[in-house]
């Protein structure tokens, strides 16, 4: 892990939904992550880590961004049936990360490159049927995270927003029909649809809703507009989150962030929001111009944040965090947003995309119709 430098993402080999995969900042924390490891699968850590079962050992790509794409190929065409650009950074487990279709915010310049790479990557595996590539693309450069030759959980979205059945077309293929009779062609969509997941949560007590690279979703819904932030917006209401449209918004972030969350705040205070957050990051919001008030961390001694939220004074969280310390103070925040069904973020992508979306919303209602209507179908 020093040699590839930190952070580094860890995990046991041959695992799924990225199960015991985590992201860790230090030396300290591969140990506590050994011992974590050996105490839940009741081994010695010699048992958990062998020539048999070695420790697969990645560098993080912090702050990048990660993209699904399905194919289909028979070997010597490829068709891509979509390109889907995740809301929440790499290092999020791709089943648990809302997503767009088509990407949000990538260039057409990098969308030819993926869709590129996913033709050569299909024609070289001589894969027939569907495949799935998970790309992170930091700065102008695209990282190969993983090929899938199969289909993945993203195929019933894909399907419903471009109106095609690609499974079906994939189990034909398989049996031998030719990718081309079928008359395939690029899509292009004037909608948006975003996939936002949804957790189990509020029945486990006591459990840290926070996001990471090991998959925690049980569901997903789906939000479809012309506009992606109405999209997002209508994500969330399916997910159950009720977005606030006015109150007070808390920010607690990390230094990394800190830049970042300075614009998203100026356009809550512009629509009418308070915002009150812990004091770090109040010194840096106010040395930017957003007016803010401080609020104590729970460790600071009452009244804190946790109190506020219980009362009813907090309708937002903003809540970023890393390593191990800075993760284990801010649950208690986490949890009684969860609680008390206060919408929060745990990512600065998210909290980007919910400010567009509660602008959207304030600005416009949310209009309804069937999907048939985007797809251009009558109804």
């Amino acid at each position: 892990a020093e040699q590839i430098t930190f952070p580094v993402v860890i995990r046991p080999s041959y695992v799924l939904g990225g199960r015991a995969m985590e992201i860790v900042h230090d030396r300290a924390e591969v140990d506590r992550y050994i011992s974590r490891l050996s105490a839940t699968l009741d081994r010695p850590s010699e048992l958990v880590v062998s020539a048999k079962r070695p420790l697969l050992i990645d560098r993080y790509l912090a702050d990048a961004t990660e993209v699904d794409v399905d194919c289909l190929s028979d070997g010597k065409d490829t068709f891509v049936a979509g390109i889907m650009e995740h809301i929440e950074e790499a290092g999020i487990h791709s089943g648990d990360s809302a997503c767009s279709l088509p990407p949000h915010s990538l260039s057409p310049a990098i969308v030819t490159e993926l869709e590129r790479q996913a033709r050569e990557l299909a024609l070289a595996l001589g894969v027939v049927g569907l495949m799935n590539v998970q790309f992170a693309i930091k700065g102008e450069t695209v990282y190969v995270l993983e090929v899938n030759p199969r289909a993945s959980r993203t195929v019933p979205f894909v399907a419903k927003v471009i109106g095609t059945p690609i499974a079906a077309i994939a189990a034909e293929i398989m049996a031998g029909r030719p990718l081309a009779s079928f008359g395939l062609k690029p899509v292009k969509v004037d909608h948006v649809a975003v996939k936002e997941a949804v957790f189990p949560f509020a029945r486990f007590p006591g459990v840290d809703p926070i996001l990471g690279p090991e998959m925690r979703s049980t569901g997903e819904v789906m939000g479809i507009d012309r506009d992606f932030s109405i999209a997002f917006a209508k994500s969330q209401l399916g997910a159950g989150q009720k977005l606030p449209k006015s109150g007070t918004v808390f920010v607690s972030v990390r230094d990394s962030d800190k830049d970042r969350i300075v614009a998203p705040l100026r356009e809550l205070v512009d629509l009418g929001f308070k915002i009150i957050a812990t004091r770090g990051t109040r010194r840096h919001l106010e040395a930017h111009g957003v007016p803010c008030d401080q609020i104590n961390k729970v460790l600071e001694g009452r009244p804190h944040i946790v109190d506020a939220m219980k009362n009813g004074d907090v309708a937002l969280v903003f809540n970023t965090t890393e390593g191990a310390k800075a993760v284990s103070d801010s649950k208690d925040i986490r949890r009684t947003a969860l609680l008390h069904h206060i919408p929060y973020y745990t990512t600065l992508a998210g909290a980007v995309a919910v400010t567009r979306a509660i602008k959207a919303l304030k600005a416009d209602s949310l209009n309804v119709a069937p999907l048939q209507v985007y797809l251009g179908r009558a109804v």
